[in-house]
């Protein structure tokens, strides 16, 4: 699954990184702890976080994560979206908590 699949079915708001959009996303890891994805983030998971900073970008990107969500409409700093595109990394946006955003994302990893 994509990320752009993940957009489509879940209606996501796409804030930048549109050139990340066909990154594969094999698992999810939900944390608003840097340090703790940085630990535990993994390759091509699509993190699930509150964190809206440049520094939530730059774990992304070490860890080679597919994109970034966005939960409860929280928004992206500017220079966060600059690195976005930077990286080809999306950052995305939901007005869903994480809770609801993880179990959705799971039923749609278990039909594909």
């Amino acid at each position: 699954m994509t990320i752009r699949d993940i957009v489509e079915k879940l209606e996501l708001k796409v804030y930048s990184g549109e050139k990340g959009l066909d990154k594969l996303v094999e698992s999810v890891y939900c944390s608003d702890l840097l340090s703790d994805v940085m630990g535990n983030g993994d390759e091509n998971q699509l993190w699930i976080t509150l964190q809206t900073h440049k520094n939530a970008m730059a774990v992304a990107a070490l860890k080679d994560m597919s994109g970034i969500l966005l939960v409860n409409n929280h928004q992206p700093n500017a220079d966060t979206l600059e690195a976005s595109n930077e990286e080809d990394l999306p950052v995305l946006g939901s007005d869903k908590p994480a809770f609801e955003l993880c179990g959705l994302i799971y039923q749609l990893m278990q039909k594909s």
